[in-house]
């Protein structure tokens, strides 16, 4: 998506400036408005949210106030577009950086998982095959599972969207990102050698040959973070041999030799609060997005908390919601001017719905066994 420059007015102003008027605008815009903050968003922009957390925490946050007329996503694009399908039709979903989008989400559209699916159901029964996208996929990727009797994933939910997919078909189409894939196959047993390939959409049978498409039970499509590719084995190995006794925890979007090697791993939810839950003293090696984990290290400040990686970018594309677009957005909806609204067409929503609902259903369902487990362990 492209966003046009922002007037001289806003890019001019100082960061004191620009805080304060971002501060009166929410004031005057009152219950009408609800701020949403990435945990991966610069502290600039953390300071103004009503909520923070992962992209399906915030989602399911925005579902907490219906009487707001406006839902002030600052994420990016499929993040806002799953706060537009899960809300109500008269709120309106506000993106202050309509560029703002999602290297990962990019590396699958619509027309190659259309193509994919075509040529694997030239090769076995639809009905044996489960798509399933992660969060981090357009609504229209979405919308494609629910057609198809799939379902959406978070990072944290990943394994049990798995074996309910697999309680459902023989095989599973995963996308966009092959590690959180592969590393949730192979906790689950499945062998990453044999039971599961690798789809490159720009190659016939994604790159692979029939023979090994047919014995997969896993087809993990071509994407990944740029964040958390940077972070490697020699990097863990590096902050154990400075730091005796540290402590690695790293996303499962990372590849399988730096899950592999890390003490932990788990969702940006899970790494809030396996940290937060550490006692005082503790040393963390963290492998996420550095703002999260610089923001991570000021809470805890009775824990030594640092990023794998010493040179890290910030996510660039979410890193594009500055403290200016979101002063542009937020005294445009005061004074009446609906800008940057992102609004999933019907005919996908009610599909992308279907997905996340699934999605939702199975989860619940999961932790509730969870829960019995546990009470009769414990009884």
């Amino acid at each position: 998506m492209m966003q046009a420059p922002l007037p001289p007015a806003y890019s001019q102003l100082s960061d004191e400036q620009t805080h304060e008027r971002i501060r009166r605008a929410k004031q005057a815009l009152g219950e009408r408005v609800v701020i949403l903050g990435h945990h991966y968003q610069r502290d600039e922009i953390i300071q103004h949210a009503d909520y923070r957390g992962d992209s399906y925490k915030l989602a399911r946050d925005a579902t907490r106030h219906p009487e707001a007329e406006f839902i002030v996503f600052c994420g990016v694009h499929f993040m806002a577009e799953t706060a537009d399908i899960l809300t109500p039709y008269h709120q309106k979903v506000i993106l202050p950086n309509m560029s703002a989008g999602c290297s990962m989400a990019d590396m699958a559209n619509i027309y190659q998982v259309r193509a994919c699916w075509r040529e694997l159901t030239a090769l076995f029964p639809a009905d044996s095959m489960v798509p399933v996208t992660y969060m981090n996929s357009a609504a229209n990727l979405k919308a494609f599972c629910g057609e198809r009797s799939g379902a959406v994933c978070t990072s944290s939910n990943a394994r049990a969207i798995l074996e309910w997919a697999f309680r459902q078909g023989e095989r599973v189409l995963f996308f966009p990102d092959q590690h959180l894939g592969r590393n949730t196959g192979i906790a689950m047993g499945i062998d990453p050698d044999s039971e599961m390939v690798v789809w490159d959409p720009e190659l016939p049978l994604g790159g692979n040959t029939e023979e090994a498409v047919r014995r997969a039970k896993l087809i993990l499509w071509k994407g990944h973070c740029s964040v958390h590719m940077r972070f490697t084995r020699a990097q863990i190995e590096a902050a154990r041999k400075t730091y005796p006794g540290i402590k690695v925890v790293v996303h499962p979007e990372c590849r399988r030799e730096v899950v592999e090697a890390a003490d932990c791993n788990g969702s940006t939810e899970y790494i809030i609060k396996v940290v937060r839950e550490s006692p005082p003293g503790t040393q963390w090696a963290v492998g996420t997005e550095i703002n999260l984990v610089h923001r991570l290290a000021a809470e805890h400040p009775d824990k030594f908390i640092m990023c794998l990686d010493p040179i890290v970018c910030p996510c660039s594309t979410m890193y594009r919601i500055h403290p200016s677009y979101l002063c542009w957005a937020m005294e445009n909806l005061m004074q009446g001017n609906v800008v940057n609204q992102v609004r999933v067409p019907e005919n996908i929503a009610h599909w992308a719905r279907v997905a996340l609902d699934r999605m939702i259903g199975v989860t619940e369902s999961a932790r509730r066994a969870e829960a019995v487990a546990s009470a009769t362990a414990t009884g």
